[in-house]
């Protein structure tokens, strides 16, 4: 069909493609927007919206409280080990003076040392007191720290049943609420392509023909691309099955077209050739001569074939001779190429 249109109308119509292709864009920019921003339209569920609230509140203080005791208890017990190796220390270093003085005493063998032997003996007991009295608060405060993890173990381990027992119920409410999500979705792009449908029926070829296409263009990107990554899956049977849905609506469909066309050709083919040479326009004759096939049935034909004036297949004139030269001439020209004659008045030609 270009072969057939002026030059500057062929800009023309380049520049409204790009007018189509800019307002697609733009509406896709607001659709794709306005989709992605569709689930704040719900409330946004986490785990705490099904947790049982007062159990969980009670084991995570229980949790806080043990954390602090053990905390506690790790501080007491580093100062109880501290003062355990300095009693440890403290003894082990008197047991060794008293084994000296010990094996001196026995080379003497002197009776009035008696006594310093009993003090010295009371004072490494005392030291050895001292030394399990501090070993005691040692074992006291890890006995104090193991309660508080166990506690805080047995806490953890109860919010992990209630937590496991709220996710069942998330993800429920969560499916759900996806699928109403996409449903508005749904609700939202299938009117587009409803509107599209309609304006590529009947205003595809109309004076404000880019911005239809530029919806067109837009409504077939919002729903096969804005929506399909939406779509819920559940193991793959919705979207196998939308695919199923949507190949039988478009094929039927198609069918439906090709044997209504079928049937426009055949009635078409059945007519004079002066009427079926109205109804076709200049520029669809001139657009399928162009892609050499014939303007009425739109079957290929030899049009280099001088011999060939009429359609094989339909019977349609397709070159006959100007009235004022004789040349032969394309029978959809309005004027003749080799006198510049006028051709025939024939209506929508």
């Amino acid at each position: 069909m270009s072969k057939a249109l002026r030059l500057s109308e062929k800009w023309f119509r380049f520049g409204l493609w790009l007018v189509a292709f800019v307002f697609a864009s733009f509406l896709i920019g607001l659709g794709g927007t306005i989709v992605e921003n569709l689930p704040k339209v719900e409330h946004y569920y986490t785990l705490e919206d099904f947790i049982d609230k007062p159990a969980a509140e009670q084991v995570r203080a229980t949790i806080k409280q043990s954390q602090a005791t053990a905390q506690d208890a790790q501080e007491k017990l580093e100062q109880a080990r501290l003062k355990h190796n300095t009693a440890r220390a403290n003894a082990g270093s008197a047991r060794e003076t008293f084994n000296n003085w010990l094996a001196t005493r026995h080379a003497t063998q002197r009776a009035e040392q008696d006594d310093e032997l009993l003090s010295r003996t009371k004072a490494l007991d005392e030291l050895k007191a001292a030394e399990r009295n501090a070993l005691a608060g040692v074992e006291s405060q890890q006995q104090v720290a193991l309660d508080a993890q166990q506690a805080e173990q047995h806490a953890r381990n109860r919010l992990g049943e209630l937590e496991n027992a709220a996710a069942s119920q998330l993800t429920a409410a969560q499916q759900s609420q996806e699928l109403r999500v996409f449903g508005y979705r749904l609700l939202l792009t299938l009117p587009l392509l409803g509107a599209a449908g309609w304006l590529f029926a009947k205003k595809r070829q109309s004076t404000w023909w880019p911005f239809v296409w530029g919806f067109i263009y837009f409504a077939l990107f919002a729903f096969f691309v804005e929506l399909v990554p939406y779509l819920p899956s559940y193991g793959g049977y919705v979207r196998y099955a939308v695919g199923i849905v949507v190949t039988v609506l478009v094929g039927r469909q198609a069918i439906i077209g090709l044997n209504r066309y079928l049937e426009r050709q055949k009635q078409a083919e059945a007519m004079p050739d002066l009427e079926r040479r109205k109804e076709l326009g200049y520029d669809t004759a001139l657009a399928r001569l162009a892609k050499k096939v014939c303007p009425g049935c739109e079957r290929p034909v030899d049009l280099a074939n001088t011999a060939i004036d009429y359609c094989p297949h339909c019977g349609i004139c397709l070159f006959d001779h100007c009235e004022q030269c004789a040349a032969r001439k394309s029978a959809f020209s309005r004027f003749c190429h080799a006198c510049g004659a006028a051709a025939k008045a024939v209506a929508g030609l």
